[in-house]
């Protein structure tokens, strides 16, 4: 018992930062011997395709598409291709008003996949450049993006995601944090090896490496970029590329979220399983494991299970005291997550709880995600959260 605890605290503790910590230490290692990455040129850069694919978005939409046609590229290397699939509202016709663009409707919804791979079927460009539609872009994100191009080796490069908090901040905007952190760990996968995985957000490809990945793909951004990771190619980020949303109007929507993101988490790692074996690409094996795969697996049930093992063995008398304070943090920790719900139900805004309250609510995510895909109630046809 006491040491199913210990190996379930270690590997939580990994999971979420001591992965972070090695991360840390490798690239301080890398660097004694190769240097500090340098940017590669802006000089040169490949011709380029922004797609952006949009169902019923017509709050959204126009907003949009000024910010894209205010993207700085140059002149002749961009186009652009906006696609309403299964829009019933005024989308398409709004897309329909700028000339600049190519837009490309279709009544019939049959999910964002199968609209992108639309798009990409028609692309003669050297790059395609992957946002959402309710995502707004710094003007330089597609010149740091395509630089990184001249590398032969670079497959994929991912932006940044940022979420624009209001000054009312509630479980939802602890979403901010949560990507702050996220962002670093990014930084340094990048450095190390590679990125696993881009965020639909904002996330271009080689036009010729694009695979065609199931229309009942869950997280396709994911799986289109791990594809090509899974080829031998490296997947950079690149945090001066970046793409401003605001945070999920309420818990409710981002629990929705994070509860479709999880299901789409369970099928990549059943249709990506070579990658879990470290025969063919060790680091990159290594990279997917401790950031994705332990989070989206057993890291929830492990922090269930340390906390009974937690209760059990202080009961049955242990008089170490280091579980007895190991148990007492648990418990706070939980009961401040508590408060935090309780808090956001009452709509008191104190922002210090939210940040417990919307860890456990991404593991509990994760649990009710691996059941909803388990029993068949996840498919690949989108279900937009509602944003502030």
């Amino acid at each position: 018992m006491i040491a199913t605890f210990w190996i379930s605290l270690f590997i939580t503790f990994y999971a979420f930062i001591g992965y972070g910590i090695l991360l840390y230490i490798l690239i301080k290692i890398k660097r004694l011997f190769a240097g500090k990455p340098v940017l590669p040129s802006v000089d040169n850069l490949p011709t380029c395709t922004l797609v952006v694919a949009a169902y019923n978005e017509e709050l959204f939409i126009e907003e949009k598409i000024k910010n894209s046609l205010e993207l700085i590229y140059p002149a002749g290397k961009l186009k652009m291709i906006f696609i309403s699939d299964g829009s019933n509202d005024k989308t398409a016709e709004i897309i329909a008003r700028y000339p600049q663009l190519i837009g490309m409707h279709s009544d019939e919804r049959k999910g964002k996949m199968a609209a992108v791979h639309r798009a990409v079927a028609t692309i003669d460009t050297d790059v395609v450049v992957f946002t959402d539609a309710n995502t707004f872009l710094n003007p330089e994100a597609l010149v740091n993006i395509c630089r990184h191009y001249s590398n032969p080796k670079v497959g994929a490069v991912a932006g940044e995601k940022k979420v624009h908090i209001d000054e009312k901040a509630d479980a939802a905007a602890s979403e901010g944090f949560y990507w702050k952190y996220e962002s670093k760990l990014k930084v340094w996968d990048s450095e190390l090896y590679s990125v696993v995985g881009a965020a639909g957000e904002l996330f271009s490809v080689r036009t010729n490496l694009y695979q065609y990945v199931s229309p009942n793909s869950i997280i396709d951004d994911f799986m289109i970029s791990m594809l090509i990771a899974k080829m031998g190619y490296k997947i950079v980020y690149e945090p001066e590329a970046y793409a401003l949303e605001t945070s999920s109007a309420n818990v409710g929507e981002e629990l929705k979220r994070k509860i479709r993101i999880s299901a789409g988490g369970i099928q990549s790692i059943i249709w990506l399983k070579g990658l879990l074996l470290p025969f063919k690409l060790p680091l990159l094996s290594f990279q997917y494991i401790s950031h994705r795969v332990l989070r989206w697996t057993v890291v929830p049930f492990l922090m269930i299970l340390a906390f009974i093992l937690n209760i059990l063995i202080v009961a049955n008398g242990n008089s170490c005291w280091l579980y007895q304070v190991l148990l007492a943090a648990q418990v706070a920790f939980y009961g401040v997550s508590l408060l935090g719900w309780f808090l956001e139900s009452k709509q008191i805004k104190i922002k210090i709880f939210f940040i417990p309250y919307y860890f456990c609510m991404m593991n509990y995510a994760v649990i009710r995600g691996i059941i909803r895909y388990s029993t068949g109630g996840q498919t690949g046809i989108w279900e937009k959260a509602k944003r502030k």
